[in-house]
This record gives C-alpha cells, structure tokens and sequence, in this order.
C-alpha cells in the first residue's frame, strides 16, 4: 500500500512543498530512502524505526521505499521524520488515513517517540499560506514561531503518539494562536546604555547621526578609546521595530538556528560582532544548501567589524554589493537564492597596526609603510560606502574621573526617531528607500536643499579638507540627517559644517 504525506521543506527562505511517497511491500527487510537528501535525512531511518517501536506500535516486516518529491532539490535536516513515521504506519495499515491529506508535517522525532524543535518553521509557515495549505502539525517548542501566523491554523504535539491519536478523533479544541502584543508594545530592557559612556562627546553624536540617517560609521582610535563600548550600545538608539521587521529578522533567524528567545520572536535590534578570521562563506552566507551570513543574521540591526584591516581583504570585498543593494545574492547551479541585509555597518580600527599613531604620550613604532600596508588592506570602494568617518581619541583622566551626567540612551533614541518619521514622510513616494544614506543623485537633488552660505560652506570644505568628488554627495547626505535631527527642512550651513567635520578622516586614509 502506498500512502502520502505532505510536509515543507526550504530553500533560502522559502518554503516549497515536498510530498513524501511511502510503499511498504514483501520481500527481504530493507529501507530505501531516495529523493535527492543529505545526510540528515537519510538517518531518519533508524531515528523513525525507534520512534516507532518505542511508541507502541510495529515496524513493518518487509521492504519499505520512501521518496521526498520533487527529487531534484536537495532536502535537508531531520524535519521529515515525522511524516515518514506517519507514511511507514499508513502503509502498514496500523492507523487510518482519512485525515492525513488535511494536514502538513514537520518535526524530528527522538528515539523515545518525542517530537524535537526544527528551524525555519516561520519561513515554511509564511510558505505555506502562501500556497493556500492552512493546517500544520509541529513540535510544541515550536508552536510560537507559527501561531503568530494569521491564515495558518497551527496543531502543537508533544510525541508521535499524540500526532496519531490526533488524527483519529475529530479536532474539537481550537487550533494555537500566539499573540505578540505584550512583546511588541514595550521595548525590552537594554544591559547598556550611552550614559554609561564618559566623554566622547564627538564620537556620540557622529553615532547619533549615523543611525537617524542609516549611515555606515568608520571609528579610527587607539587600543582603549571605548570604539568598542560605543558600537555595543548603538542599538540602544535605534527606533522600536515594527511587527513586519520583527516577523522578517525572525525568520532569518529561525532559518539559520539561531533563535535564542523562546517566546517565538526576536523583538530587539541585531547586533552581531563576527570575529576577523570568519571566511567569506560565514559572513555573506553560503553553503551547499545557502543558509544567510552575518550580514542577514543583522538585517535591521548592527554589524561591527571590529580591528577592520584584520579581517581577510576578500572577505571585506564580498561587503561591497550588500552596502550597495541591501540584498545578497547567492549563486548555484539549479538555483539563486536572495537574503535580505539591510544593516548599518559599524567598523573599528587602530591608527597604525601598534594603535600608538597620533596618540599623546605615546610612541608609534611603525614605518609609514608599515602603517600604510596596514590601511590599504582596506579598499577604496568599500570606504567610499562608508559615509561616516570619525577619530575616537584616547580618553583623558579627568574627563574619566569627573561627575558629570551622561545623556542616556532614551534622549538620544527620542531624538532619531523624530527624525526617522520625517524621512519616513519624505521618502513616501520611494519605497525602496528607507534613510537619508539610500538616496541616489536624483534624490539628493530634490531633498538636499541649500541656501547661499550652506553652498559656500561646502565649497571652502571641498576645497580645503581636499576631499574628493565621492565626498561631495556624503556631505550632502549626512547634512541632511543633520537638519532632520534638528527639525529643518532646508539645509543650513551650521548643518554642512557638522556634517564636514565627520569626513576630515578622507586625507588619513
């Protein structure tokens, strides 16, 4: 007899139907798995065959031929043992199958009979709306991630014995529904905060304007200057997320395992800090079946490359055309996968490869070609889509040990997200771009308005800081986020001189 069971399966972060075909029939006892699967998906065997002994019921004496269509995508992980267990009792006339072709599948089974959390289920239930399936059966850890889901009627079990005792009465109890209001209307509570920051005064307001416009910020100090401090309490300022971000950085997230909050969803900001030996692959995403990289896992959030010319030049060079797109692109024979990596990038780094350059007090002992080996690891294209680019000098004694009141985190996120609702406003009739750092030339003509004495100010600063063509349109960029943090809707010259000073770095580089 043959039976079948539908379940999902992913490709990137999106979800495709996958029809799993079980015939038990006599002959020699044997299990054939076919249907293009990875390793993962061939142990199911012996996962499913203890699973279901261990849970009351029999495992079929003969041969038994298990297919997952469509057969030519690759199918991975353990998420189809619980369809393939439903497919092997089917066959073997063990339970009835009246029910089975309501519902889909998704689960890995433990040797007990337990039914394990799987990732990606948010991706395979946006999917599965999509395709007009509406009932799905998971594991209860899971139950969360898809009860948000308003067009999907979501089935939490706890073993293979609950799923099929299910399936044999008729669903009087209503299906799961999770509701994330209590998660969304108040913002979480931060470890950190600006006004644990003493000083640095310069530094925090670059980082002020780098996240109200969507600016990509360079930081240039020595060892000890508090670069690091600063990077990790830029989410502290950013804007509360929106349910649609919230579900998008979420099934990112659940794609590539690494949920950590068990209520289902990620409310907060990313912040993500890969070390500088990570490859090309883990930062942009790869793999034989692509699953996203750094630069997804911080969509909407903060990725900080920390000691910036350490990291590999290629892989730095891979940065270019997500800075540019806000998308990822990953390229294989049968098929391209698209990951969403709309971030603002955050780069730290020393002066010169000892830190001690331009430091007082201190003595640098590197060669000018030492230092400018160590600066040109860094290209000049990936520095022309850094708009922000600031010195963090060494903190004196007396700025540490003073008692001054620092401005908390809440000011400062007050502030941008005043000026995030007038780009919001401003760029209504641009849907693709979302800050002041996205605007094209034809933008900044309409939005970057300038008086007499705001042109002349740029014009002295072109001319002496000897910048360069490509830092004409960031001045102009950044000083309209300067106008919009101050609530102008024309561009002063207070707001181009600002907006110069946080380009001065061009000569050093």
């Amino acid at each position: 007899m043959i039976s079948r069971v539908t379940s999902f399966g992913l490709l990137g972060l999106d979800a495709y139907p996958v029809e799993i075909e079980v015939d038990v029939t006599k002959g020699l006892p044997a299990v054939s798995l076919v249907g293009m699967t990875d390793t993962a998906v061939k142990e199911s065997k012996e996962r499913v065959r203890s699973a279901i002994k261990n849970s009351g019921f029999k495992w079929p004496a003969g041969r038994i031929t298990i297919n997952l269509a469509p057969s030519d995508i690759k199918k991975e992980g353990a998420c189809f043992d619980l369809p393939i267990a439903l497919g092997i009792l089917i066959s073997s006339g063990q339970i009835n199958p009246e029910r089975i072709h309501e519902y889909v599948f998704l689960g890995e089974l433990s040797l007990d009979g337990r039914i394990k959390p799987i990732h990606g289920i948010l991706a395979i239930g946006m999917g599965m709306t999509s395709r007009r399936f509406n009932n799905l059966v998971l594991p209860e850890e899971n139950a969360n991630e898809s009860g948000i889901i308003p067009d999907l009627d979501t089935w939490p079990q706890r073993t293979l014995k609950d799923v099929i005792q299910f399936l044999s009465e008729s669903p009087a109890k209503e299906p799961y529904r999770f509701t994330p209001g209590a998660t969304t209307a108040k913002r979480k509570n931060y470890d950190m905060d600006f006004s644990e920051v003493k000083g640095q005064y310069f530094a925090k307001r670059a980082l002020e304007v780098a996240v109200a416009g969507g600016h990509n910020i360079a930081m240039i100090g020595p060892p000890g200057s508090g670069k690091t401090m600063l990077a990790k309490r830029i989410p502290t300022i950013m804007p509360d997320l929106s349910l649609d971000e919230i579900l998008e950085i979420t099934r990112i997230h659940s794609v590539a395992g690494t949920m950590i909050n068990k209520t289902g969803l990620l409310d907060t900001r990313p912040f993500r800090s890969p070390h500088h030996s990570i490859s090309h692959t883990a930062l942009t995403g790869g793999g034989s079946i692509p699953k996203p990289g750094e630069i997804s896992l911080a969509h909407y959030g903060v990725l900080f490359l920390d000691e910036l010319p350490e990291f590999n030049r290629n892989t730095l060079e891979a940065l270019r055309q997500p800075l540019e797109d806000n998308f990822i692109c990953i390229g294989r024979i049968k098929h391209t996968v698209v990951f969403p990596c709309c971030f603002i990038l955050v780069a730290a780094l020393n002066p010169c490869p000892c830190g001690n350059y331009f430091t007082p007090g201190k003595i640098c002992h590197c060669s000018p070609t030492k230092i400018k080996n160590y600066l040109g690891k860094i290209s000049g294209p990936l520095l022309d889509r850094i708009d922000i680019h600031i010195e963090v000098p060494q903190l004196k004694y007396r700025e540490m040990s003073e008692n001054r009141e620092e401005e908390s985190s809440e000011k400062i996120r007050g502030r941008v997200e005043k000026a995030r609702e007038l780009q919001k406003k401003r760029f209504r009739s641009y849907p693709k771009v979302l800050h002041n750092a996205q605007m094209n030339g034809k933008i900044i003509k309409e939005c970057c308005l300038l008086d007499e004495e705001a042109w002349r100010i740029l014009r002295m600063a072109i001319a002496e800081l000897g910048l360069s063509a490509r830092a004409h349109d960031k001045i102009l960029k950044i000083s309209r986020t300067v106008a919009d943090l101050s609530g102008s809707e024309q561009i002063l010259a207070e707001h181009i001189s600002e907006a110069a000073q946080y380009r001065n770095m061009d000569r050093f580089f």
